[in-house]
């Protein structure tokens, strides 16, 4: 118990309610992931995700109809069939909640050495379990009367950072007495976060016999219609690529930025990673790779699309070697950068 604790304890009449020692939280977010791989457990999280407004903006009126009655009776087989190819049968969980699970154990351990157990570390996800408002819960009855909010975005983009900033306030308000909050903004340029993803194309580099032609970073699609509205998510990709490029040492035809993951009828961002690939093979360029710096953990959209779908476009068009390169997960250098964003934010509360 702090000295603050003590105090106030000390203080209290014999009738007060437990005073807890004063914590400060550090709860990290990532996207979501479906419970199992059966009909409704992909029906609950494709509902909660698809209905965000922040993913689709169309109005309720003509979206939920078109939801209700006819994607969701659909997609949950297609999707499901999809996560059962990732699946982590062993712990009965997604990939992407297993790594999660990872990159909490290593950042509790880097936490503790550096503040002790002042700090609590956790995690949410968006969409799906555990949920935003379970964990902030939790956190404020640990004790924790400051909580430093980090989505694992490193772009910043309206469907990703910002409605998970949107469930976190959403869960603050309803708390009696709210913790002082505050919110880690995007990292996509941080020298940590380059070094990271420059080491980990550097470390699959040295383990292929021939250097690939190119190296496509292909980050998750949005409509083009938000980058006009004024979503910044297109313009921090580009930087990131242009930054990596610069850290490698490479010219500008070494690394390609591409968007992935189209949905809807609408145009998105181009060039299409799908599309991309196939030319490229058709254009000589045989032998790629592809990274994806807009996820911090692999999911269906790497470990699936990536390596499923956009693989088979290349190899189709006659590519011949396809090397996929990990993101970041639970790598030492990752949690690193991560440590470094969350020490900085942390500032004024904590020495």
């Amino acid at each position: 118990m702090t000295d603050d604790a003590r105090a106030r304890l000390a203080h209290a009449p014999a009738d007060h309610p437990p005073v807890k020692a004063a914590k400060i939280g550090l709860l990290v977010a990532n996207l979501g992931t479906p419970d199992g791989t059966d009909y409704w457990s992909m029906r609950r999280y494709l509902n909660e995700f698809l209905s965000d407004k922040r993913v689709i903006d169309l109005p309720r009126w003509k979206w939920q109809p078109l939801l209700q009655l006819i994607i969701l009776s659909k997609r949950p087989f297609t999707s499901g069939a999809n996560y059962k190819t990732i699946w982590n049968n062993e712990a009965n969980e997604s990939p992407l909640m297993t790594i999660t699970k990872q990159q909490v154990h290593k950042l509790r351990a880097a936490v503790a050495a550096r503040y002790g157990a002042e700090v609590v570390v956790d995690y949410c996800m968006r969409y799906g379990n555990p949920s935003t408002r379970s964990v902030v819960d939790r956190m404020v009855e640990q004790g924790c009367e400051k909580i430093l909010f980090v989505p694992l975005y490193p772009q910043y983009a309206g469907a990703t950072s910002a409605t998970a900033n949107d469930a976190f306030f959403s869960a603050l308000s309803h708390q009696k007495r709210q913790p002082a909050a505050r919110v880690a903004p995007e990292y996509f340029d941080r020298p940590s976060y380059i070094e990271a993803l420059a080491a980990s194309v550097e470390r699959v580099y040295a383990t292929l016999e021939r250097k690939p032609d190119v190296l496509v970073a292909s980050y998750h699609g949005m409509p083009k219609r938000y980058l006009m509205e004024g979503d910044p998510y297109h313009c921090q990709c580009q930087k990131t690529s242009r930054l990596l490029r610069e850290r490698l040492g490479w010219d500008k035809s070494g690394i390609d930025t591409t968007f992935q993951s189209v949905f809807g009828r609408e145009e998105w961002l181009k060039p299409y990673t799908v599309e991309h690939v196939a030319e490229l093979a058709r254009a000589g360029k045989k032998n790629i790779a592809v990274i994806s710096p807009a996820f911090s953990a692999d999911c269906i959209e790497t470990l699936e699309e990536i390596n499923g779908e956009i693989r088979e476009a290349f190899e189709h068009a006659g590519g011949e070697t396809f090397t996929y390169i990990p993101c970041l997960n639970d790598d030492d250098l990752h949690i690193t950068a991560l440590m470094d964003l969350m020490q900085e934010n942390l500032a004024g509360w904590i020495d």
